[in-house]
């Protein structure tokens, strides 16, 4: 089962939650050992500034060329 969640820091340490709907589905109990497996999630900036239009080639050197 593949679960996203994020990390919190606790102390020195990094914790993550486990949702109550994949503790239900697992039967996990308090105390049981579980395997995590790891991945880096990539985030997309897709749609974070809306309204501003894509850079084109001028953009790219502006201020580089400049005095």
């Amino acid at each position: 089962m593949e679960v996203l969640t994020k990390t919190k820091k606790v102390g020195g340490s990094l914790m993550i939650t486990i949702p109550k709907a994949v503790v239900e589905q697992e039967q996990l109990k308090e105390n049981q050992t579980v395997t995590i497996e790891i991945k880096r999630t990539k985030v997309s900036g897709f749609g974070i500034r809306k309204g501003i239009a894509p850079f084109s080639k001028e953009d790219k050197f502006k201020g580089q060329l400049e005095k």
